[in-house]
């Protein structure tokens, strides 16, 4: 199966997470965060504790378990009726993590678009994954130097999956704004793709 796909690449922090969630609740788009279906694995699972052994060192997962995993996942919600491929356009946020994750989805993914979520302030990233870490209970973004390693991480691993898609599919968005302006500015594109 070739799922029509957008991509929603940004720092930790940037945003993907609530436009994703946002972009999943409108007909004919399903959203899938990598990041949640490995926080929803349980730690006397395989992948559950090895989720947990990389993250809590703001490691991300060994690439052959993260495509595993979200296969996996894809399928299940195809099985289970959420997920419609024949109609939906799938909205990912957290995969491909980086140009080799990108290569083994070639098969998978028929990548219309490429939201590419800035936010120059790293502080206000900071802050963001922080206030998230007290909500969410998100251990992988409760303490500083784990936050600023991620944030090395993205920088050197992630964003080289914006030049995998080329600037003919990647559209680069002010995440520094509210929630609505740029949900607004994702949809402006979304219409013309």
């Amino acid at each position: 199966m070739n799922y029509r796909t957008i991509l929603l690449v940004g720092a930790p922090g940037a945003g993907k997470g609530t436009q994703g969630k946002i972009l999943g609740t409108v007909p004919d788009f399903y959203h899938c965060s990598c990041g949640e279906v490995f926080r929803n694995l349980t730690i006397d699972s395989e992948l559950g504790r090895i989720f947990v052994k990389h993250s809590s060192k703001g490691k991300l997962v060994p690439d052959r378990y993260t495509i595993q995993l979200w296969r996996e996942n894809i399928e299940a919600q195809t099985q289970l009726g959420r997920f419609h491929p024949e109609r939906d356009t799938l909205v990912l946020d957290g995969i491909p993590r980086n140009r080799h994750q990108a290569e083994m989805l070639h098969d998978a993914l028929n990548v219309v678009g490429v939201f590419n979520l800035v936010c120059s302030d790293t502080e206000k990233l900071v802050e963001r994954l922080q206030r998230r870490a007290l909500r969410d209970n998100r251990l992988d973004d409760a303490r500083l130097e784990v936050i600023r390693k991620r944030l090395a991480i993205y920088e050197k691993e992630t964003r080289p999956v914006l030049d995998y898609y080329g600037p003919e599919l990647v559209h680069t968005i002010d995440s520094t704004q509210t929630p609505i302006n740029v949900l607004r500015d994702m949809l402006r594109v979304i219409s013309r793709i």
